[in-house]
Protein backbone atom coordinates (compact mmCIF):
# COMPACT_ATOMS: atom_id res chain seq x y z
CA UNK A 1 0.00 0.00 0.00
CA UNK A 2 1.64 3.60 -0.97
CA UNK A 3 1.13 5.89 2.74
CA UNK A 4 -0.67 8.77 2.31
CA UNK A 5 1.91 11.44 2.30
CA UNK A 6 -0.32 14.26 3.20
CA UNK A 7 -1.75 12.35 5.54
CA UNK A 8 1.49 12.05 7.58
CA UNK A 9 2.36 15.13 7.17
CA UNK A 10 -0.77 16.48 8.72
CA UNK A 11 -0.86 13.97 11.75
CA UNK A 12 2.66 15.39 12.09
CA UNK A 13 1.68 18.52 12.21
CA UNK A 14 3.67 19.82 9.37
CA UNK A 15 1.02 22.28 8.14
CA UNK A 16 1.48 24.23 11.37
CA UNK A 17 3.60 27.55 11.29
CA UNK A 18 5.95 25.10 14.04
CA UNK A 19 5.84 22.03 10.97
CA UNK A 20 7.12 24.55 8.97
CA UNK A 21 9.97 25.92 10.82
CA UNK A 22 10.58 22.13 11.63
CA UNK A 23 10.53 21.64 7.63
CA UNK A 24 12.98 24.84 6.76
CA UNK A 25 15.39 23.42 9.51
CA UNK A 26 15.34 19.84 8.22
CA UNK A 27 16.36 21.24 5.19
CA UNK A 28 18.99 23.28 5.88
CA UNK A 29 20.69 20.19 7.73
CA UNK A 30 19.92 18.36 4.61
CA UNK A 31 21.56 20.60 2.21
CA UNK A 32 24.52 20.66 5.12
CA UNK A 33 24.53 16.95 5.27
CA UNK A 34 24.38 16.83 1.25
CA UNK A 35 27.27 19.47 1.19
CA UNK A 36 28.96 16.96 2.97
CA UNK A 37 28.58 13.95 1.63
CA UNK A 38 29.38 15.82 -1.72
CA UNK A 39 33.11 16.45 -0.29
CA UNK A 40 33.76 13.30 0.66
CA UNK A 41 32.49 11.55 -2.73
CA UNK A 42 35.06 14.39 -4.16
CA UNK A 43 38.12 13.85 -2.25
CA UNK A 44 37.39 9.91 -2.74
CA UNK A 45 36.51 9.96 -6.16
CA UNK A 46 39.54 12.48 -6.66
CA UNK A 47 42.24 10.51 -4.41
CA UNK A 48 41.35 7.47 -6.35
CA UNK A 49 42.31 9.59 -9.70
CA UNK A 50 45.49 10.62 -7.84
CA UNK A 51 46.32 7.82 -5.86
CA UNK A 52 49.10 5.18 -6.51
CA UNK A 53 52.80 5.66 -7.56
CA UNK A 54 51.38 8.92 -8.89
CA UNK A 55 50.28 10.49 -6.00
CA UNK A 56 53.44 12.05 -4.89
CA UNK A 57 57.10 13.07 -6.38
CA UNK A 58 58.55 9.93 -5.27
CA UNK A 59 55.82 8.07 -6.92
CA UNK A 60 56.20 10.12 -10.07
CA UNK A 61 60.02 9.50 -10.42
CA UNK A 62 59.86 5.75 -9.57
CA UNK A 63 57.08 5.08 -12.52
CA UNK A 64 59.27 7.43 -14.74
CA UNK A 65 62.60 5.96 -14.17
CA UNK A 66 62.56 3.97 -17.05
CA UNK A 67 61.69 7.00 -19.31
CA UNK A 68 64.85 8.77 -17.50
CA UNK A 69 67.15 5.63 -18.35
CA UNK A 70 65.69 5.52 -21.76
CA UNK A 71 66.81 8.99 -22.08
CA UNK A 72 70.18 9.15 -20.62
CA UNK A 73 71.05 6.34 -22.73
CA UNK A 74 70.15 7.76 -25.89
CA UNK A 75 72.31 11.04 -24.98
CA UNK A 76 75.37 8.79 -23.76
CA UNK A 77 75.39 7.28 -27.34
CA UNK A 78 75.19 10.21 -29.17
CA UNK A 79 78.06 11.56 -26.95
CA UNK A 80 79.69 8.24 -28.09
CA UNK A 81 80.33 8.07 -24.29
CA UNK A 82 80.08 3.86 -24.53
CA UNK A 83 80.74 2.82 -21.56
CA UNK A 84 78.70 5.14 -19.68
CA UNK A 85 75.89 3.93 -21.90
CA UNK A 86 75.61 0.50 -20.86
CA UNK A 87 74.34 1.14 -17.39
CA UNK A 88 70.81 2.71 -18.19
CA UNK A 89 70.70 0.50 -20.78
CA UNK A 90 71.00 -2.50 -18.59
CA UNK A 91 68.41 -0.86 -16.31
CA UNK A 92 66.18 -0.79 -18.68
CA UNK A 93 66.45 -4.15 -20.09
CA UNK A 94 66.60 -5.74 -16.56
CA UNK A 95 63.37 -4.02 -15.84
CA UNK A 96 61.45 -4.68 -19.44
CA UNK A 97 61.86 -8.26 -17.86
CA UNK A 98 60.36 -7.40 -14.24
CA UNK A 99 57.72 -5.40 -15.70
CA UNK A 100 57.04 -7.95 -18.55
CA UNK A 101 56.15 -10.46 -16.11
CA UNK A 102 53.56 -8.64 -14.39
CA UNK A 103 52.96 -5.14 -13.36
CA UNK A 104 50.78 -3.52 -10.76
CA UNK A 105 50.11 -0.09 -11.92
CA UNK A 106 49.33 -1.39 -15.40
CA UNK A 107 45.91 -2.97 -14.06
CA UNK A 108 45.14 0.19 -11.86
CA UNK A 109 46.30 2.42 -15.14
CA UNK A 110 42.58 0.34 -16.71
CA UNK A 111 40.56 1.83 -13.91
CA UNK A 112 38.10 4.75 -14.31
CA UNK A 113 39.36 6.72 -11.99
CA UNK A 114 43.03 6.44 -13.16
CA UNK A 115 45.28 8.35 -15.63
CA UNK A 116 46.78 6.03 -17.60
CA UNK A 117 50.15 7.73 -16.70
CA UNK A 118 50.05 6.32 -13.22
CA UNK A 119 51.69 3.06 -14.71
CA UNK A 120 55.01 2.36 -14.84
CA UNK A 121 56.32 3.40 -18.01
CA UNK A 122 57.77 0.68 -20.56
CA UNK A 123 57.38 2.87 -23.65
CA UNK A 124 55.66 1.30 -27.14
CA UNK A 125 57.34 -1.43 -28.50
CA UNK A 126 59.47 1.10 -30.76
CA UNK A 127 60.91 2.72 -27.76
CA UNK A 128 61.71 -0.53 -26.31
CA UNK A 129 63.27 -1.81 -29.13
CA UNK A 130 65.57 0.91 -29.18
CA UNK A 131 66.58 -0.03 -25.86
CA UNK A 132 67.75 -3.35 -27.11
CA UNK A 133 68.94 -2.24 -30.37
CA UNK A 134 71.72 0.14 -28.54
CA UNK A 135 72.66 -2.49 -26.26
CA UNK A 136 73.61 -4.83 -29.27
CA UNK A 137 75.47 -2.30 -30.80
CA UNK A 138 77.67 -1.63 -27.37
CA UNK A 139 78.26 -5.69 -26.96
CA UNK A 140 79.32 -5.77 -30.62
CA UNK A 141 81.87 -2.93 -29.73
CA UNK A 142 82.97 -5.44 -26.88
CA UNK A 143 83.35 -8.72 -29.07
CA UNK A 144 80.23 -9.90 -27.66
CA UNK A 145 78.88 -11.06 -30.77
CA UNK A 146 76.55 -13.84 -29.32
CA UNK A 147 75.08 -11.17 -26.32
CA UNK A 148 74.61 -8.56 -29.41
CA UNK A 149 72.60 -10.82 -31.51
CA UNK A 150 70.62 -11.76 -28.43
CA UNK A 151 69.51 -8.49 -27.90
CA UNK A 152 68.43 -8.01 -31.77
CA UNK A 153 66.25 -11.26 -31.60
CA UNK A 154 64.77 -9.71 -28.20
CA UNK A 155 64.34 -6.40 -30.35
CA UNK A 156 62.22 -8.36 -32.90
CA UNK A 157 60.41 -9.89 -29.76
CA UNK A 158 59.28 -6.72 -28.75
CA UNK A 159 58.13 -5.77 -31.95
CA UNK A 160 55.68 -9.18 -32.13
CA UNK A 161 52.90 -7.32 -30.65
CA UNK A 162 51.34 -5.39 -33.66
CA UNK A 163 47.82 -5.71 -33.93
CA UNK A 164 48.40 -6.03 -37.37
CA UNK A 165 50.17 -8.84 -38.15
CA UNK A 166 51.79 -7.69 -41.38
CA UNK A 167 54.21 -5.57 -39.10
CA UNK A 168 55.13 -7.66 -36.59
CA UNK A 169 58.87 -8.59 -36.00
CA UNK A 170 59.76 -6.33 -39.34
CA UNK A 171 62.82 -4.40 -38.34
CA UNK A 172 65.08 -4.97 -40.96
CA UNK A 173 68.45 -4.11 -39.17
CA UNK A 174 67.55 -6.36 -36.28
CA UNK A 175 67.09 -9.42 -38.57
CA UNK A 176 69.80 -7.99 -41.06
CA UNK A 177 72.37 -7.91 -37.95
CA UNK A 178 71.41 -11.02 -36.19
CA UNK A 179 71.80 -13.13 -39.59
CA UNK A 180 75.40 -11.66 -39.82
CA UNK A 181 76.41 -12.25 -36.49
CA UNK A 182 75.03 -15.99 -36.97
CA UNK A 183 77.64 -16.08 -40.29
CA UNK A 184 80.35 -14.28 -37.99
CA UNK A 185 79.69 -17.47 -35.45
CA UNK A 186 80.14 -19.89 -38.47
CA UNK A 187 76.75 -20.32 -38.50
CA UNK A 188 73.90 -20.30 -41.36
CA UNK A 189 72.70 -16.62 -41.29
CA UNK A 190 70.79 -16.99 -44.50
CA UNK A 191 67.90 -17.25 -42.75
CA UNK A 192 68.16 -13.63 -41.22
CA UNK A 193 68.99 -12.05 -44.17
CA UNK A 194 65.92 -13.43 -46.08
CA UNK A 195 63.51 -11.76 -43.39
CA UNK A 196 65.65 -9.03 -43.47
CA UNK A 197 65.20 -8.51 -47.21
CA UNK A 198 61.40 -9.75 -46.85
CA UNK A 199 61.05 -6.43 -45.20
CA UNK A 200 62.53 -4.01 -47.28
CA UNK A 201 61.13 -0.22 -47.31
CA UNK A 202 64.18 1.71 -48.00
CA UNK A 203 67.36 0.59 -49.12
CA UNK A 204 68.10 -3.40 -49.58
CA UNK A 205 71.34 -4.29 -47.22
CA UNK A 206 73.86 -5.68 -49.35
CA UNK A 207 74.42 -9.66 -49.20
CA UNK A 208 76.12 -10.81 -45.49
CA UNK A 209 79.97 -10.51 -45.63
CA UNK A 210 81.14 -12.31 -42.11
CA UNK A 211 84.69 -11.12 -43.25
CA UNK A 212 83.96 -7.27 -43.08
CA UNK A 213 85.22 -6.24 -39.92
CA UNK A 214 84.59 -2.65 -39.58
CA UNK A 215 80.91 -2.13 -38.97
CA UNK A 216 78.93 1.64 -39.28
CA UNK A 217 76.00 2.51 -37.56
CA UNK A 218 74.55 5.49 -38.16
CA UNK A 219 70.94 6.88 -37.08
CA UNK A 220 69.67 10.22 -38.96
CA UNK A 221 66.92 13.13 -37.78
CA UNK A 222 64.62 12.99 -34.65
CA UNK A 223 62.03 10.62 -34.49
CA UNK A 224 58.32 10.52 -33.45
CA UNK A 225 56.73 12.30 -30.97
CA UNK A 226 53.20 11.68 -29.08
CA UNK A 227 50.14 13.61 -28.64
CA UNK A 228 46.71 12.67 -27.20
CA UNK A 229 43.53 13.31 -29.32
CA UNK A 230 40.23 13.01 -29.54
CA UNK A 231 37.44 14.64 -27.19
CA UNK A 232 39.22 13.55 -23.68
CA UNK A 233 42.76 13.11 -25.13
CA UNK A 234 41.60 9.25 -25.23
CA UNK A 235 43.13 8.48 -28.00
CA UNK A 236 46.75 8.23 -28.64
CA UNK A 237 48.44 9.41 -31.57
CA UNK A 238 52.18 10.46 -33.03
CA UNK A 239 53.66 13.78 -34.41
CA UNK A 240 55.81 12.09 -37.47
CA UNK A 241 59.63 12.63 -36.74
CA UNK A 242 61.66 13.49 -39.75
CA UNK A 243 65.54 13.65 -41.04
CA UNK A 244 66.96 15.64 -43.24
CA UNK A 245 70.09 13.37 -43.89
CA UNK A 246 69.21 11.07 -46.24
CA UNK A 247 72.13 9.13 -46.19
CA UNK A 248 75.71 9.10 -44.52
CA UNK A 249 79.13 8.77 -46.94
CA UNK A 250 81.93 7.40 -44.84
CA UNK A 251 85.30 7.81 -46.27
CA UNK A 252 88.46 5.96 -44.66
CA UNK A 253 91.55 6.02 -46.56
CA UNK A 254 90.84 5.00 -50.21
CA UNK A 255 87.56 3.33 -49.14
CA UNK A 256 84.39 4.90 -49.49
CA UNK A 257 81.10 3.48 -47.85
CA UNK A 258 77.33 4.91 -48.85
CA UNK A 259 75.31 4.04 -45.83
CA UNK A 260 71.70 4.34 -46.77
CA UNK A 261 68.93 4.36 -43.69
CA UNK A 262 66.81 0.27 -43.68
CA UNK A 263 64.62 1.59 -40.56
CA UNK A 264 61.98 4.40 -39.84
CA UNK A 265 61.22 4.59 -36.46
CA UNK A 266 57.96 6.95 -37.34
CA UNK A 267 56.31 4.13 -39.41
CA UNK A 268 57.20 1.48 -36.63
CA UNK A 269 55.09 3.56 -34.40
CA UNK A 270 52.35 4.34 -36.55
CA UNK A 271 51.94 1.34 -38.64
CA UNK A 272 51.18 -1.66 -35.59
CA UNK A 273 47.46 -0.88 -35.30
CA UNK A 274 45.39 -0.32 -31.92
CA UNK A 275 46.43 -1.22 -28.91
CA UNK A 276 44.67 -3.07 -25.96
CA UNK A 277 44.56 0.41 -23.75
CA UNK A 278 43.02 1.97 -26.67
CA UNK A 279 39.76 -0.18 -26.19
CA UNK A 280 39.88 0.59 -22.61
CA UNK A 281 40.31 4.79 -23.10
CA UNK A 282 37.52 4.48 -25.73
CA UNK A 283 35.27 3.01 -23.19
CA UNK A 284 36.72 5.38 -20.53
CA UNK A 285 35.68 8.40 -22.61
CA UNK A 286 32.05 7.08 -23.03
CA UNK A 287 31.59 6.36 -19.52
CA UNK A 288 33.15 9.70 -18.80
CA UNK A 289 30.28 11.42 -21.59
CA UNK A 290 27.58 9.00 -20.32
CA UNK A 291 27.52 10.24 -16.34
CA UNK A 292 28.48 13.89 -17.74
CA UNK A 293 25.19 14.30 -19.84
CA UNK A 294 23.05 11.96 -17.71
CA UNK A 295 23.98 14.77 -14.41
CA UNK A 296 23.36 17.86 -16.78
CA UNK A 297 20.11 16.44 -17.57
CA UNK A 298 18.76 15.05 -13.99
CA UNK A 299 20.51 18.60 -12.24
CA UNK A 300 17.77 20.76 -15.11
CA UNK A 301 15.01 18.55 -14.72
CA UNK A 302 15.58 18.13 -10.59
CA UNK A 303 15.43 22.43 -11.19
CA UNK A 304 12.46 22.51 -13.13
CA UNK A 305 10.37 20.16 -10.59
CA UNK A 306 12.06 21.95 -7.68
CA UNK A 307 10.30 25.48 -9.11
CA UNK A 308 6.96 23.97 -8.65
CA UNK A 309 7.66 24.58 -4.77
CA UNK A 310 4.09 24.02 -2.93
CA UNK A 311 2.25 22.28 -6.46
CA UNK A 312 3.16 19.02 -4.16
CA UNK A 313 5.32 17.00 -1.98
CA UNK A 314 6.29 14.46 -4.28
CA UNK A 315 7.36 16.86 -7.25
CA UNK A 316 9.22 18.40 -4.45
CA UNK A 317 11.00 15.61 -3.18
CA UNK A 318 11.56 13.89 -7.06
CA UNK A 319 13.01 17.38 -7.80
CA UNK A 320 15.34 17.03 -4.60
CA UNK A 321 16.36 13.27 -6.07
CA UNK A 322 16.80 14.52 -9.48
CA UNK A 323 19.29 16.69 -8.42
CA UNK A 324 21.16 15.14 -6.30
CA UNK A 325 21.62 12.47 -8.66
CA UNK A 326 22.85 14.72 -11.29
CA UNK A 327 25.14 16.29 -9.00
CA UNK A 328 26.38 12.70 -8.09
CA UNK A 329 27.00 11.80 -11.87
CA UNK A 330 28.91 14.69 -12.44
CA UNK A 331 31.25 14.34 -10.03
CA UNK A 332 31.67 11.25 -11.33
CA UNK A 333 32.25 12.44 -14.84
CA UNK A 334 34.55 14.71 -13.66
CA UNK A 335 37.15 12.44 -12.34
CA UNK A 336 36.97 9.61 -14.73
CA UNK A 337 39.94 9.96 -16.65
CA UNK A 338 40.24 8.50 -20.18
CA UNK A 339 43.55 10.26 -21.29
CA UNK A 340 46.25 8.98 -22.87
CA UNK A 341 49.79 8.44 -21.39
CA UNK A 342 52.01 10.48 -23.89
CA UNK A 343 55.39 9.68 -22.19
CA UNK A 344 57.79 9.67 -24.88
CA UNK A 345 61.49 8.85 -25.45
CA UNK A 346 61.61 11.71 -26.82
CA UNK A 347 65.58 11.87 -28.03
CA UNK A 348 65.47 8.98 -30.25
CA UNK A 349 66.46 9.32 -34.07
CA UNK A 350 63.80 8.77 -36.64
CA UNK A 351 66.16 6.48 -39.26
CA UNK A 352 68.48 3.80 -38.74
CA UNK A 353 71.36 3.01 -41.17
CA UNK A 354 74.04 0.22 -40.83
CA UNK A 355 77.36 -0.46 -43.50
CA UNK A 356 80.52 -2.75 -43.04
CA UNK A 357 83.59 -2.91 -44.76
CA UNK A 358 87.00 -4.45 -44.42
CA UNK A 359 90.37 -2.69 -43.01
CA UNK A 360 93.79 -3.86 -42.47
CA UNK A 361 94.61 -4.05 -38.53
CA UNK A 362 96.33 -0.81 -37.70
CA UNK A 363 95.34 3.14 -36.90
CA UNK A 364 93.26 4.80 -39.69
CA UNK A 365 91.33 8.29 -39.78
CA UNK A 366 87.75 9.07 -41.47
CA UNK A 367 84.91 10.86 -41.89
CA UNK A 368 80.98 10.42 -42.37
CA UNK A 369 79.28 13.09 -44.27
CA UNK A 370 75.35 13.24 -44.26
CA UNK A 371 74.10 14.19 -47.39
CA UNK A 372 70.46 15.24 -47.81
CA UNK A 373 67.95 14.19 -50.45
CA UNK A 374 69.46 17.14 -52.87
CA UNK A 375 72.74 15.27 -52.42
CA UNK A 376 74.37 18.41 -50.47
CA UNK A 377 76.53 17.62 -47.62
CA UNK A 378 74.67 18.65 -44.03
CA UNK A 379 77.25 17.83 -41.51
CA UNK A 380 80.81 16.17 -40.90
CA UNK A 381 82.20 14.20 -38.87
CA UNK A 382 85.28 12.67 -37.91
CA UNK A 383 86.97 10.12 -36.26
CA UNK A 384 90.18 7.76 -35.30
CA UNK A 385 89.61 4.24 -34.84
CA UNK A 386 92.30 1.32 -34.08
CA UNK A 387 91.86 -1.89 -36.30
CA UNK A 388 92.99 -4.96 -34.52
CA UNK A 389 93.44 -8.47 -36.10
CA UNK A 390 90.41 -10.99 -34.88
CA UNK A 391 87.90 -8.82 -33.84
CA UNK A 392 85.60 -6.36 -35.52
CA UNK A 393 85.70 -2.62 -35.10
CA UNK A 394 82.28 -0.83 -34.23
CA UNK A 395 82.28 2.93 -35.92
CA UNK A 396 78.71 4.66 -34.27
CA UNK A 397 77.44 8.06 -36.24
CA UNK A 398 74.78 10.08 -34.71
CA UNK A 399 73.36 13.00 -36.59
CA UNK A 400 73.86 15.90 -34.50
CA UNK A 401 70.89 18.14 -36.81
Amino acid sequence: MIPDLAGVKTAMGWGSPGGRACRRVTGVMARVLLGAIFCVLGGFLGGCANAGSGGTAGGRAERDRLLHAYREAAERMKARQFTEAKIPLDESIAALGGLTAGDRSARQARGLFRKEDVKNFRGEPYERVMAYYYRGILYWMDGEMDNARACFRSGQIQDAEAEDGRYRSDYVLLDYLDGLATAKLAGDGSDGFRRAVANVRGATPPPLDPAANVLVFIEMGKGPAKVAAGGHGERLQYVPGSARAVSVRVQVGAQGLAVPWYDDLTFQATSRGGRVMDGILANKARFKEGTGAFGDAAILSGAVLGSQQGHGSNVDEIGAGLLIAGVLSKIVSSVTTPRADVRCWDNLPNTLGFGALSLPPGSHSGTAEFIDSAGQVLSTQSVSFTVVAGRDTVLFFPDHN
